[in-house]
């Protein structure tokens, strides 16, 4: 009966607990992508996580959805994602880069020339994204030329290698949130009628072709994917999950470094997961030290993945383990700004 202070091997890595740090976005790159030195402290910080999962990275210039977070489709962005791989490793961490393309979430404010987003389809999400001048709408998108699919799977794979190249244990791919992979999935947004149109194994076609990419380029063992249906972001829909999930979790290469799934929406994926994934398995979203440690001792996951509580406990661990008090994070200094609420939450004494 496994623990979150057990250690776990994922590939060719073993982690020495099962408490996973989520990934979670924090604003603070340049303007250009690269991240600063203030970032390798603030997951250095957080070292003794089993694993850390790196906030949402965008794998090309027109993957790009927000202010101020980072990349690694340059030489530039590789050299800066360098100098926190090393902190984290000289701490005795372990830390995989989420990858991610936003799809219709992007702006033309971000994007090449002024470009228009893509997409599965030519759908807008209702609503806006913000932006330094105040929130905007969202745009149409283009749909995906079916020529053009292909290309955008090797852009994850060449990001890919440059998480390797930058000191990254791993990356793990962003299928998640309402981004370009789920644009895929989702019914509601996918209204194409080629081969990745239609059907849900045509809808789920671009995923795999994604993972084959990234497995091909850095290896499985090094290659993650998270996935949360119906997750209330983005104008996420999907009407059919009831058949996407468990035919994905059931097709999904068993020899990948983990599938994370997390429960943020209608739809538990939790036990769909469970019963058709043969690999690694971390559960995340919502779980506390007593209903993740329970999910363990129940064989509901492997690893248990925290969001939340990291943002002011960099020391979580300990905390866990010595039954000491969570702090609370200001939810004022989340997103943007420097130090004040990233990297000056103390451990505790």
């Amino acid at each position: 009966m496994p623990t979150l202070f057990d250690p776990l091997r994922i590939g060719d890595l073993e982690l020495p607990n099962r408490i996973i740090m989520a990934p979670m976005t924090r604003s603070r790159a340049q303007a250009d992508g690269c991240v600063p030195d203030i970032v390798a402290d603030y997951y250095r910080q957080r070292a003794s996580a089993g694993l850390i999962l790196s906030e949402a990275i965008y794998i090309s210039p027109m993957a790009k959805g927000y202010v101020r977070t980072p990349g690694l489709a340059t030489p530039q962005h590789v050299e800066a994602w360098s100098h926190v791989t090393k902190a984290v490793h000289e701490a005795g961490g372990r830390i995989f880069a989420q990858l991610y393309h936003t799809g219709r979430v992007a702006l033309p404010d971000w994007l090449p020339g002024g470009a228009q987003p893509v997409s599965s389809s030519a759908i807008a999400i209702k609503g806006q994204n913000k932006t330094d001048d105040g929130p905007k709408d969202f745009v149409t998108p283009r749909a995906l030329e079916t020529s053009e699919i292909a290309g955008a799977a090797d852009e994850y794979a060449n990001a890919a290698k440059n998480a390797i190249a930058a000191g990254f244990d791993g990356v793990e791919i962003h299928a998640a949130s309402g981004y370009l992979i789920q644009q895929f999935l989702d019914a509601a947004i996918n209204q194409r009628t080629d081969a990745y149109g239609g059907s849900v194994e045509n809808r789920a076609r671009f995923l795999f072709e994604v993972v084959e990419a990234v497995s091909g380029a850095i290896g499985a063992g090094r290659t993650g994917i998270k996935l949360s249906p119906r997750i209330k972001f983005n104008d996420v829909s999907e009407p059919d999950a009831e058949a996407v999930y468990p035919y994905v979790t059931k097709n999904l290469r068993a020899d990948l470094a983990y599938l994370h799934g997390a429960k943020q929406g209608g739809y538990d994926i939790h036990p769909v997961a469970r019963a058709n994934y043969k690999g690694v398995y971390f559960a995340g979203a919502g779980f506390t030290l007593q209903s993740g440690s329970e999910a363990l001792a129940q064989g509901a996951a492997d690893a248990i993945v925290f969001g939340r509580p990291y943002l002011a406990n960099p020391d979580l661990v300990r905390r866990y383990r010595d039954n000491l008090p969570l702090a609370d994070a200001d939810p004022k200094t989340i997103y943007w700004g420097g130090a004040q609420g990233y990297t000056d939450y103390p451990a505790h004494a």
